[in-house]
């Protein structure tokens, strides 16, 4: 969009790009499920990550097929189940519709805060050099960031560093749910690698990181204090105010290594 931009005192006019923010309906059998706000990208992604870690499915394969329809209010991202976890999943049911950016806003009872059961997490070790070239290689792989500055990533990284997949949102946990999707849907085994988010680390981020399996959290800003605990709690390392040469382990130090 055209804006004018202020040096000092003189006008600069120029263009602007921003990043869209849609409400996104999704809908599992005919029946609508939540809405999120989120960048209408890597949708199937989200489709996959969102249905774990919401405990809907279990693997890639219980999703049959996605499918977004353009409404006039925002996008259904239609997801349909295998039937058996259909069944269940309608079973279970609650109303969260309208979930804000707390990620808990429409439970009804503290009992039902998201308690992810660990995946197995390996007893993996990560070298310092490789957290550093981690963060050097999110800020090159970021591009929707570059352009608007109003956006969150998420990223997987192999044990020496190398990116595997990257994904933005402009909802923190929305690019969290489409790294593990895309994850999922490759076939991804994470059990050699490690997490690294842009944004602060809450405790919805921590169980999420559960539900993956990872072993290890770099944050670029701080933790929350339940956050901490949740990452004891699972046995996972998480590591925060993550920069090219400065990081503060909160948690789990056993799992770093000085050296490449």
């Amino acid at each position: 969009m055209q804006v004018v931009a202020y040096t000092g005192s003189e006008p600069q006019p120029g263009m602007r790009a921003l990043a869209v923010e849609a409400p996104v309906n999704l809908v599992y059998g005919s029946v609508p499920h939540a809405v999120m706000m989120a960048t209408p990208a890597d949708l199937e992604d989200f489709a996959y990550g969102f249905s774990l870690t919401e405990g809907i499915i279990e693997t890639a394969d219980e999703i049959r097929a996605t499918r977004v329809e353009a409404g006039a209010d925002g996008l259904r991202l239609h997801v349909e189940l295998a039937p058996g976890r259909l069944r269940e999943h309608l079973a279970r049911k609650r109303a969260i519709s309208g979930r804000t950016g707390c990620g808990v806003c429409g439970i009804e009872d503290l009992a039902e805060l998201p308690r992810a059961e660990m995946r197995d997490a390996p007893n993996v070790r990560v070298a310092l050099p490789a957290i550093a070239k981690a963060l050097d290689g999110l800020d090159a792989a970021q591009v929707l960031s570059a352009e608007t500055r109003a956006v969150h990533a998420a990223a997987w990284a192999r044990l020496d560093g190398t990116l595997v997949a990257v994904r933005e949102d402009v909802g923190r946990h929305n690019a969290l749910d489409k790294l593990i999707g895309a994850l999922m849907r490759a076939g991804t085994d994470t059990a050699g690698g490690f997490l690294v988010i842009t944004s602060r680390c809450s405790f919805e981020m921590v169980e999420k990181a559960a539900r993956l399996g990872a072993a290890v959290i770099v944050a670029i800003s701080a933790p929350t204090s339940l956050a901490l605990e949740r990452a004891r709690a699972h046995g996972i390392t998480l590591c925060a105010i993550a920069r090219a040469d400065t990081l503060t382990v909160f948690t789990g130090a056993e799992r770093l290594a000085p050296g490449g």
